[in-house]
Order: structure tokens, then C-alpha cells, then sequence
């Protein structure tokens, strides 16, 4: 493999917070802590959210960064893929993260079929973003195919984090979620997609299912910071479906994903303490109940 045409990370550091793990305290956390983190080596976690619940635990728990994501699709709206999300569901889906969230700097999908028309659809669906939900940056899929979009975007004032590698939305065209990146030319292609979007403005890029050998590379030569999911540990951030993180998904996970708690099993077993006691008669109790 060549060396990547990527350009070397800058080392000018700039004044802003002095760690996104409590040096930001009375603001959002911004694009400029992320650019900053990236020039200091801090490693930062990204978790998505959907709602202003979980949206306020994972603040709370000092995520700086949470992704409303197009995985709503999958783990919450009963779709098999991304591609059926629409903007009116990311709308409401990012206003209520929004409205759940004090510090966390908020990002939400473009979904499918609102940017790929032209840079214009892309610049009215951002622009609901930003105005209808209140997000503080958007994301959407493709390196070189969307380079012009994500200029068009920056240059409006819109932050914009990239996605490369695998693409959900790009499913159907993958035929399935293979890992991408494997062999000369397609390493070759993820680093011009990589090249492509911090170029075009880009504050980030998302590494989907890559190896994890090339997501280093990307990371080693690139100005932005990289968010991996599934692409090993040398990218400068790391990302998961917190369904996924949680342990609510139902059946086999991604190799990806750490699952650190079991929420399923026990929401589970709180809906059957729940239904033995109302059918054995012990709930509500006295304590319960009004005189």
C-alpha cells in the first residue's frame, strides 16, 4: 500500500476547554474541543440517543458527543434497515435529545433520500436540523460522492461529520454490511474518501467496519478526528448504538460492540415481577394506595 495522501495532523493548539471529560462544565461541548482534543490526544466517546431520557443519563455521564442516528430505523421504529427513516421522524427524534441534554454537543443523521438529490436538498434538510431541532451538527454518509455537499454545508455555517467505510444506507448496494476497506484498491478509496471530506470541511469522519490497520492510518494522517465503529483502536474517538452498549438488542450483536450492562434481561425481569404481583394480588399494597 502507498503512502496515504492524507495531510499530517496540525499541532497549534487553540484556547478552548481543557478537557471534554469536565474541562467544558457551563457550555455545550463544541467542534472546536473535538479539534482541540484531537491535536492533545484525548480520546472521546460518542454514544447515539434518541430521546430526551436516555439523552440526559448518557450527559449526565459526561458522553461529550451524541448521535441521533438513523438507527432509530433498527432499534426503535421496527424497520429492518436505515433507509426508511424519515426527516419529520429525525426532526422529532433530535429535538428531544436536544431538549434532554445541557453539555453533549448533539449530531444528527441526514437520513436517506435527504441529501443525495443535490447540495441543495441536503442544505434545506440540514438547515431543518439545525432551526426546527436545535442540533449543533449534522452528519451524512460518503467520502468523495458527497464532498460537495459537505462544502456546500460548511460553508453555510453547518457543521458537518463525515461517514465512510460502511454506509447503512448504502445496504441494499453492499448487500448486506460486509467490511469495507480490504485490499489495495479499496484502502486505496477509503483514503481518498478520507482525504475527500476533510478537504471539504468536514469537523470529523465516522470509520465504519474497516480494518483496523487502515483506520490507524487514516487517523495517523488525518487533521479531523476519526470515530470508529468497528474499525479497531487507533482511531482518536469510538462510537456505539447505546441498544447495542446497553445490552437491549435482542440476539447476536455486532463483533464490534462491548455490551456493558443488560438492560434487556433486566427490564425482563422487572415486567414478570411486575405481572406476578398483580396477578398473585400483592401490588399495589397499602403503601400504594391512597386513604
Amino acid at each position: 500500500m502507498n503512502a496515504s495522501p492524507l495531510q499530517p495532523a496540525q499541532t497549534q493548539d487553540a484556547p478552548v476547554g481543557t478537557s471534554l471529560y469536565g474541562g467544558v462544565t457551563n457550555r455545550r461541548v463544541t467542534v472546536r474541543d473535538l479539534a482541540k482534543a484531537k491535536r492533545t490526544g484525548e480520546r472521546w466517546a460518542m454514544l447515539t440517543a434518541y430521546d430526551a431520557l436516555t439523552a440526559g443519563v448518557f450527559d449526565e455521564a459526561g458522553i461529550p458527543v451524541l448521535l441521533v442516528g438513523d438507527s432509530a430505523g433498527n432499534c426503535h421504529l421496527g424497520y429492518e434497515t436505515t433507509v426508511p427513516v424519515t426527516m419529520d421522524q429525525m426532526v422529532m427524534l433530535s429535538a428531544a435529545v436536544v431538549r434532554g441534554t445541557q453539555r453533549a454537543l448533539v449530531v444528527a443523521d441526514l437520513p436517506f433520500g435527504s441529501y443525495q438529490e443535490s447540495p441543495a436538498q441536503a442544505m434545506h434538510n440540514a438547515a431543518r436540523l439545525m432551526k426546527e431541532a436545535g442540533v449543533q451538527a449534522v452528519k451524512l454518509e460518503g467520502g468523495e460522492r458527497s464532498a460537495r455537499t459537505i462544502e456546500l454545508l460548511v460553508d453555510a455555517g453547518i457543521p458537518v461529520m463525515a461517514h465512510i467505510g460502511l454506509t447503512p444506507q448504502s445496504v441494499h448496494a453492499f448487500g448486506g454490511y460486509p467490511v469495507q476497506g480490504r485490499g489495495d484498491e479499496a484502502a486505496h478509496q477509503l483514503l481518498r474518501d478520507a482525504k475527500a471530506v476533510q478537504q471539504a470541511g468536514a469537523f470529523a469522519v465516522v470509520l465504519e467496519a474497516v480494518p483496523a490497520d487502515l483506520a490507524a492510518q487514516v487517523t495517523e494522517h488525518s487533521a479531523i478526528p476519526t470515530v470508529g465503529i468497528g474499525g479497531g483502536n487507533g482511531t482518536d474517538a469510538q462510537v456505539l448504538v447505546w441498544t447495542d452498549f446497553a445490552g437491549m438488542t435482542a440476539g447476536r450483536v455486532p463483533k464490534f460492540v462491548k455490551q456493558y450492562a443488560d438492560l434487556r434481561g433486566t427490564l425482563a425481569r422487572a415486567a414478570a415481577e411486575f405481572a406476578a404481583d398483580v396477578r398473585e394480588g400483592t401490588f399495589p399494597g397499602p403503601e400504594h394506595s391512597f386513604s
